[in-house]
């Protein structure tokens, strides 16, 4: 993969790598992925939760709901 920074975002991460954090730009790099992702499973989740609380009123959970549960989440329900 390759790419191109402007100066300053490539003097940037130098400093960073310089600094003793990181010990290569690819690492630096790596790890601004991995936070992304991270965040991007965060963001997910709060939506997730967020659909939940708007979803209705709860129900109690009972073993026909989990066997419900299950069967969606296998693609083998409605």
């Amino acid at each position: 993969m390759s790419f191109a920074l402007p100066e300053s975002m490539r003097s940037y991460i130098d400093e960073r790598v310089r600094g003793g954090d990181y010990g290569n730009t690819s690492e630096y790099l790596r790890e601004l992925i991995r936070r992304d992702q991270q965040d991007e499973a965060a963001r997910r989740l709060r939506l997730l939760i967020a659909d939940g609380l708007e979803s209705g009123e709860g129900r109690p959970l009972t073993s026909e709901v989990v066997d419900d549960l299950r069967a969606r989440a296998l693609g083998r329900g409605e």
